[in-house]
C-alpha cells in the first residue's frame, strides 16, 4: 500500500506561516523553519505589548493629569485622593483628556474638586 501523506494541508500549514513572515528580513520571510521561529517570536512579543501598551496609556494619562492639577498648586495624588472622596466617577482617560484638548473643563471640575474638600 503507498504511503499517504496529507501534502495538501501541509503546504497551506506553510504558506500561512510564510505570510505571516511576509516583510521579515533575510531568511526569517522565505525558510519555513527559520520564518516558523521568527513567526513565534513575534506572536509572543505581540501579546506582551498588548499588555504593555495599557499600562503605557495608563502611565501618560497620569503624567497629563498630573499637568493639569499642577497649574492648581495641588499633586496628582491629593487630586485623586479627594476625587474619589467626593465620590466623582470620572476615569483617568477622560480626565487627561479633558486636560489636554478642554482646558477650561478641566478648570471647573479641578476648582470643585478642591472647593468642596
Amino acid at each position: 500500500m503507498p504511503r499517504s501523506v496529507n501534502s495538501v494541508a501541509a503546504k497551506a500549514r506553510r504558506k500561512k506561516i510564510l505570510k505571516q513572515a511576509k516583510g521579515y528580513f533575510g531568511r526569517r520571510k522565505n525558510v519555513f523553519t527559520v520564518a516558523k521561529n521568527a513567526v513565534e517570536k513575534a506572536l509572543s512579543y505581540a501579546y506582551r505589548d498588548r499588555k504593555n501598551n495599557k499600562r503605557n496609556f495608563r502611565s501618560l494619562w497620569i503624567q497629563r493629569i498630573n499637568a493639569g492639577v499642577r497649574e492648581h498648586g495641588i499633586s496628582y495624588s491629593d487630586f485623586m485622593g479627594l476625587i474619589k472622596k467626593q465620590n466623582i466617577q470620572i476615569n483617568r482617560k477622560v480626565l487627561a483628556d479633558l486636560a489636554m484638548n478642554h482646558k477650561d473643563m478641566f478648570d471647573k471640575i479641578v476648582e470643585e474638586v478642591i472647593k468642596n474638600k
